[in-house]
């Protein structure tokens, strides 16, 4: 088994493997650069390549190395990092960037153990960072992966759990050759996000469907076991949009616990009454104007948004900017880490 998946999949791979991604260009010793494919790595997380490729590339213009990254604010990152989502992976890379400037002389470590200790980085992304950039043998286990192994073996069970994972991981190494090992890392994952996908797999185009369990017992749809599903409850909040005569908007950075941490977004009250006192103790107002509400899903609960817009507010002499509240202008939020809903709101104020 283990021959057969990997020599069906890199023919496959020199025909039909995306070799065009912008973190595969080669560094100019001839080999990836390591940090082009650990952001690729972190942003890919629970995100398809098409909406990372754009992120990717602004993200990389503005911190084109490791040390850059470094020596970035939070506030560069997040504001970089805004619209991709799981706002935790980015103040993980970026602390992981400054950990490798401390420790490891402004690179990522080379050794597995000292890599995978590195925050946001665990088993799978240092595999996958040492064997894309380094070429050296390690298996990887992503999402893609995950599903590629359950139908080939036809493994039942959730793949999050500790017994099916170690299945997995078991022959995830067996699979990974010694020679070609970026390749057959990108083959695989490739594989996983353009054939064998979560609903209505490719099969007749799939290299591996000879050997393929699931396809053979007609089984891809069961295949790997789906989370049982669960109805996701609902969280109501208000937002407060309080914008000046200059068109400045007041900004309250988020604390360092929930959704959000650490990123710039609007104040919020759970009704509308607390939202009038609250904007009171911001500015002074006039009147109020409901804007449309709308709902962002998060992966554990949706949240029912609703803003009201304090148009014409005059700040209180005494509310100073600070380190958590701000009045910004249209020109400073692309500098800032603002939520991709929150931004959206603002910018159709704009707009409107």
């Amino acid at each position: 088994m283990t021959s057969t998946l990997a020599a069906h999949l890199l023919p496959w791979f020199d025909r039909h493997g995306r070799r065009d991604l912008p973190w595969q260009a080669p560094a100019p010793e001839g080999r990836r650069d390591a940090y082009r494919v650990w952001l690729s790595e972190v942003m890919l997380q629970q995100t398809q390549v098409v909406t990372v490729i754009p992120y990717f590339l602004r993200f990389t213009e503005a911190l084109p190395t490791l040390p850059a990254l470094a020596a970035a604010s939070e506030d560069q990152v997040f504001a970089l990092w805004s619209g991709l989502g799981y706002y935790r992976r980015a103040r993980f890379l970026h602390r992981a960037a400054q950990l490798c400037v401390e420790r490891h002389g402004g690179e990522l470590p080379r050794e597995f153990d000292a890599l995978a200790a590195l925050p946001g980085i665990g088993r799978s992304t240092a595999g996958a960072i040492l064997a894309q950039a380094h070429g050296l043998r390690f298996p990887i286990l992503d999402g893609n992966v995950k599903r590629v192994l359950a139908r080939f073996h036809g493994i039942e069970g959730l793949p999050g759990t500790a017994p099916i994972e170690k299945k997995l991981w078991e022959h995830a190494d067996a699979h990974t050759p010694r020679e070609r090992v970026a390749d057959y890392t990108q083959a695989i994952m490739d594989l996983g996000a353009t054939l064998c996908v979560r609903s209505r797999p490719l099969c007749p185009a799939c290299p591996l469907s000879e050997a393929c369990i699931a396809r053979r017992e007609g089984r891809t749809a069961q295949l790997p076991t789906p989370k049982p599903s669960k109805v996701l409850p609902t969280r109501h909040t208000t937002m407060l949009v309080l914008r000046d005569t200059g068109g400045r908007v007041l900004l309250q950075r988020r604390g360092p616990q929930g959704v959000w941490s650490g990123l710039w977004s609007l104040p919020e009250a759970p009704d509308h009454d607390s939202a009038w006192r609250l904007a009171q103790n911001h500015a002074q107002l006039d009147d109020a104007q409901a804007l449309a509400p709308f709902v962002h899903v998060f992966s554990h609960y949706r949240l029912a948004v609703e803003p009201l817009l304090f148009d014409g507010a005059t700040a209180h002499p005494a509310i100073a900017d600070n380190q958590t509240l701000r009045w910004c202008a249209h020109d400073e939020w692309p500098d800032l880490g603002l939520p991709a809903p929150v931004r959206s709101l603002l910018e159709t104020l704009v707009s409107a």
